[in-house]
C-alpha cells in the first residue's frame, strides 16, 4: 500500500524521527583515551609532564622541554566489550580494532639562551568503535511500528508501506485524518548497533620559553574525521497475539498473521573542523612543574547521509518493502565546549609523580549553523537542561628502576559524567600500566595499557519503554617508538 505521504517521507524521515540532537553534540565533545604511551601508561595526566610529540595535543608549552630533534609513531589497539540487558535476556558482544594514532615531529631551533620549539604531526584522538546486541520480549503496550505511525508520530507513515498500517479519513469529508496501527506491542524486539569511524587531527603548535623556567605555547589543529552507526532492528509475534484472524489493513487479507518486521537505518558522517589550544608550563629546577591548559572550541562541520530501509512479513507469504530506501542528506555545524585543565607533577630522584584536573561544562555545547534556526534554539535548551559542568581526575606515577634504561609506569583517571543527575555508575573509570625503555640513548620504546569500565542505557525509541542497559568494558594498548636526533 502507497500512503500519500511517501512521496515527502524522504524529505523528513531524518529531521524529525530519527533526528539530530544532544547525542550527537555530545559524541564530538567527550575526550577520550587515545595518543601516547607514555601518556597513558600516567592516567594522560600529562599536563605538567609534555617534554615529547604528545604535548601538542596535552599541553604545547611542554614541547619546550625537548632538547633534540624527535620523531615518533604509534600504534593503538582497541578492544570494546559490552553486555547488554534487555528485558532479562543478557548478551555479550566483543569488537576489536587496531590502527595507527601517531605520527610526528618536534624540531627545537637553536637559541642563544631560552628555548624555541615547533611541532606538527598527526594524532588520532578518539574513536567510535562500539557494539551492541540485545534480544527480549517486551510485554508492554509500545513498538517501533506504533512510534513510526501516525498516531504516534503522525508525519512519518512508514509502516503504511509495509502493510503495517492504514490510513484514518474523515467519514464526512472523505480528508485524510492520520495513520493508525493495530499492533499493540507485545513483540519480541532483537537487533544490534555498530559503530565505527575516528576523529584525527593534524597539528601545528610551537613553544616559547618566555621567562626563566615559564614556557608558553600553542597549538593548531585541523580536524577530520568519520563516524558510522549501523542498526538492525526487529520485531517478532513470538507468542501468535496478531493471528490469522486480524487484518492489520482491514480488507487487505494479505496483512493477516504478522510475523516480523525489520528495519535498518543508517547514519555516516564526514567530519572536518578545526580548534585551538593554550598552555603554559612552569618548571622549577626539574624537580616541581605545574602546568595549565585551556582547549578553545572545537568547531565541526558535519555532512551526513541517512539511509533506512525496512520489510514486514506475513504468515500469508506476503513480504512488504518500502517503494524506495530513504535517503537523506544534510549538513549543519557543532560547536564543542571549552576544556579547562590544570595538572603538577613532583620529581623525587626516581620517582615522578603527577596529578590534574580537567574540566568541560558541557552546557556549552551548540548546533550553530543547519538544520533551521527554531530547531536548533530547541536542541541547545535540552543541552542545557540535560547536561552539567563535569570533572575529570587523574593521577600517575613513573619509577625509573635502578641501574636500567627502564620506567614503570601507573596511572588512573575519572570521567564524570555529563549528564546531569548520573548515578555514579555512569561515571567512566580507568586504570593504567605501561613502560618505557629506552635503547641506544637516542631510541624509545613505550607500551601502555588500559583497563575502562562504566554504564550505559539506549533506547530503542521513545523514552524507557524499549530500553537496553550497558555493562561496557574497554582495553586499550598503545605503542609508541621515538627517535632523538642529534
Amino acid at each position: 500500500m502507497k500512503s500519500k505521504f511517501t512521496i515527502i517521507l524522504v524529505l523528513i524521515f531524518s529531521a524529525i524521527s530519527f533526528s539530530q540532537n544532544f547525542n550527537d553534540a555530545l559524541r564530538l565533545s567527550e575526550p577520550d583515551v587515545f595518543i601516547s604511551a607514555r601518556a597513558l601508561g600516567m592516567g594522560n595526566s600529562y599536563i605538567a609532564l609534555s617534554n615529547d610529540f604528545s604535548a601538542v595535543i596535552f599541553n604545547p608549552a611542554g614541547l619546550g622541554l625537548v632538547k633534540k630533534v624527535e620523531l615518533s609513531a604509534g600504534l593503538n589497539f582497541d578492544n570494546y566489550d559490552n553486555t547488554s540487558s534487555f528485558f532479562g535476556n543478557n548478551i555479550n558482544t566483543n569488537k576489536s580494532t587496531i590502527n595507527l594514532n601517531q605520527v610526528g615531529f618536534v624540531y627545537p631551533v637553536p637559541t642563544r639562551r631560552g628555548s624555541m620549539v615547533f611541532s606538527l604531526g598527526y594524532n588520532r584522538v578518539k574513536d567510535f568503535n562500539s557494539a551492541t546486541d540485545f534480544n527480549g520480549y517486551n510485554a508492554g503496550s509500545t513498538s517501533m511500528i506504533q512510534f513510526l505511525t501516525g498516531d504516534v508520530n503522525e508525519t512519518i507513515p512508514i509502516t503504511n508501506d509495509l502493510g503495517l498500517a492504514y490510513e484514518i479519513d474523515d467519514p464526512n469529508t472523505g480528508e485524510y485524518i492520520r495513520d493508525t496501527t493495530l499492533i499493540n506491542g507485545q513483540l519480541n524486539q532483537s537487533g544490534n548497533y555498530r559503530t565505527k569511524g575516528s576523529i584525527g587531527k593534524w597539528s601545528f603548535a610551537g613553544s616559547v620559553e618566555i621567562a626563566k623556567n615559564l614556557l608558553v605555547g600553542g597549538t593548531f589543529n585541523i580536524v577530520s574525521g568519520s563516524y558510522k552507526r549501523d542498526r538492525d532492528y526487529y520485531e517478532d509475534d513470538t507468542r501468535d497475539i496478531y493471528t490469522s484472524g486480524l487484518e492489520l489493513v482491514p480488507g487487505d487479507p494479505t496483512t493477516k498473521d504478522f510475523q516480523t518486521f525489520y528495519l535498518n537505518d543508517i547514519i555516516e558522517w564526514d567530519l572536518s573542523g578545526w580548534d585551538f589550544k593554550l598552555g603554559m608550563l612552569y618548571n622549577a629546577g626539574n624537580i616541581f612543574t605545574f602546568g595549565a591548559t585551556v582547549k578553545f572550541p572545537t568547531y565541526y562541520t558535519i555532512k551526513e547521509n541517512y539511509y533506512v530501509n525496512g520489510e514486514s512479513f506475513f504468515g500469508t507469504g506476503a513480504v512488504y518493502q518500502l517503494n524506495q530506501p530513504l535517503i537523506d542528506n544534510v549538513q549543519y555545524e557543532i560547536k564543542t565546549p571549552f576544556e579547562y585543565g590544570a595538572g603538577a607533577a613532583l620529581n623525587l630522584l626516581i620517582l615522578t609523580v603527577s596529578g590534574e584536573v580537567n574540566i568541560i561544562d558541557y552546557t556549552q555545547m551548540k548546533f550553530t549553523k543547519g538544520l533551521g534556526q527554531e530547531y536548533r534554539i530547541q536542541r541547545n535548551k535540552e543541552i542545557e537542561n540535560i547536561f552539567r559542568t563535569a570533572i575529570t581526575y587523574k593521577a600517575a606515577a613513573e619509577m625509573k628502576i635502578p641501574f636500567l634504561p627502564i620506567w614503570a609506569r601507573a596511572g588512573a583517571m575519572y570521567f564524570q559524567s555529563p549528564y546531569e543527575n548520573d548515578p555514579v555508575e555512569f561515571d567512566k573509570k580507568y586504570l593504567t600500566a605501561g613502560v618505557g625503555l629506552k635503547l641506544g640513548g637516542n631510541f624509545s620504546v613505550d607500551v601502555a595499557y588500559a583497563y575502562g569500565w562504566w554504564k550505559n542505557i539506549k533506547d530503542n525509541y521513545d523514552s524507557n519503554v524499549s530500553r537496553i542497559s550497558e555493562d561496557i568494558t574497554v582495553q586499550k594498548i598503545v605503542l609508541t617508538m621515538s627517535a632523538a636526533l642529534n
